[in-house]
């Protein structure tokens, strides 16, 4: 595999830091450029990170003395500069969807951990082991921007990423009917931690704005169809969520409930989780776990603190599946939010599209 040039926009930022510290010696992917907003632009990365460093590892050494450009500024030199970027930046919603376009129209393909272009019908939203057929509405959307090679590919929120995966295996073999979800999403989910949110010290917060819609209504899309140059989002199965901040530093936990049209053993449904492969695990993938649903037979798993880097923060725990009296099942399942759910899956997203010849 060829060395790709990237870039990183919004690098100062906590995803943005997330994406530079996976970055450093990753196979395929030599860090370029870091950007960010006009503040820190002309800085060393380093020093622009000055006391802002919230990665529990140090600053990359190849990172360290890259001069910051300015995201919104220097697109065109950028653009000329990097194969693709990732994109984390902080910004209004309308600000990021045309930050992202400009660089798409400039030839430089992105690869976004925002939510802006998530309903755009043409851009695909991809968790790899899922969908990774939405790739090919790239086409339609390059013919649309009138580009050769840019176009914009999103990651989907950090809140589905652990009971999406779990659902995708039974969903059509057993008709999954209808789910109810609530998750218990941790701090770094805010982009903060507990010295820069002392409230979240032994607090529950029942309120995460925007996120059960996102919840309810981005697994749709996923689960769409390619038709006519576009995505068109599934109907069902029907999802209800409640979203919820926990004293957390890292790591979603969801508790899940589902009902099937046809319902299968709990032993079938154990089994499916556990023979699960996807296309990064075919293609081996640098940044792709081996096993992507693990199924602990513990009661008390999975647990935050023990099980959320589990396969280096890229498989989904799922633990304690049992009837229901409501529902048919209930179980317990839980992701890395800034890994699998932000920086890691989009990361595996680019490998993807860099391997199946989009970048």
């Amino acid at each position: 595999m060829k060395k790709y040039n990237v870039g990183v926009i919004g690098a100062t930022g906590m995803v943005g830091q997330r994406f530079v510290s996976l970055l450093d010696k990753h196979p395929w992917f030599n860090l370029s450029v870091v950007a960010a907003s006009n503040r820190s632009a002309g800085k060393p990365y380093a020093d622009a990170l000055s006391g802002r460093w919230m990665m529990p590892s140090p600053v990359p050494e190849a990172a360290k003395s890259l001069t910051v450009m300015s995201a919104e500024d220097d697109i065109a030199s950028i653009a000329a500069s990097v194969d693709f970027v990732f994109s984390a930046v902080d910004m209004k919603k309308d600000e990021i969807k045309a930050l992202e376009e400009a660089y798409a129209r400039a030839e430089c393909p992105v690869v976004s951990n925002n939510s802006a272009h998530r309903w755009t019908p043409d851009v695909p939203m991809i968790i790899p082991e899922v969908n990774p057929e939405h790739i090919k509405v790239v086409d339609a959307q390059r013919k649309r921007l009138g580009t050769k090679r840019g176009f914009i590919s999103v990651k989907s929120n950090c809140s589905i990423q652990s009971y999406l995966p779990a659902f995708h295996p039974l969903k059509d073999k057993f008709g999954l009917d209808r789910a109810l979800v609530c998750t218990y999403q941790a701090i770094s989910g805010a982009g903060k931690t507990f010295e820069t949110w002392p409230e979240m010290v032994d607090n529950v917060i029942p309120f995460i704005g925007g996120e059960e819609e996102k919840s309810e209504q981005e697994p749709l899309k996923i689960w769409g169809k390619l038709e006519g140059g576009a995505i068109v989002p599934a109907v069902s199965p029907a999802i209800t969520t409640q979203c919820i901040r926990v004293p957390a530093s890292d790591g979603h936990m969801a508790a899940v409930f589902m009902a099937f049209k046809n319902p299968p053993k709990a032993d079938e449904i154990i089994s499916l989780w556990r023979d699960f492969k996807g296309r990064p695990q075919e293609l081996d993938l640098p940044s792709a776990p081996k096993q992507f649903l693990h199924y602990f037979e513990e009661e008390n798993r999975p647990q935050t603190g023990l099980d959320r880097m589990l396969e280096n923060g890229m498989a989904v725990s799922i633990g304690r599946l049992r009837p229901d009296t409501q529902y048919d099942y209930k179980f317990i399942c839980l992701s890395h939010n800034t890994l699998r759910g932000a920086a890691g899956g989009a990361v595996l997203l680019a490998e993807l599209l860099c391997a199946e010849g989009y970048i």
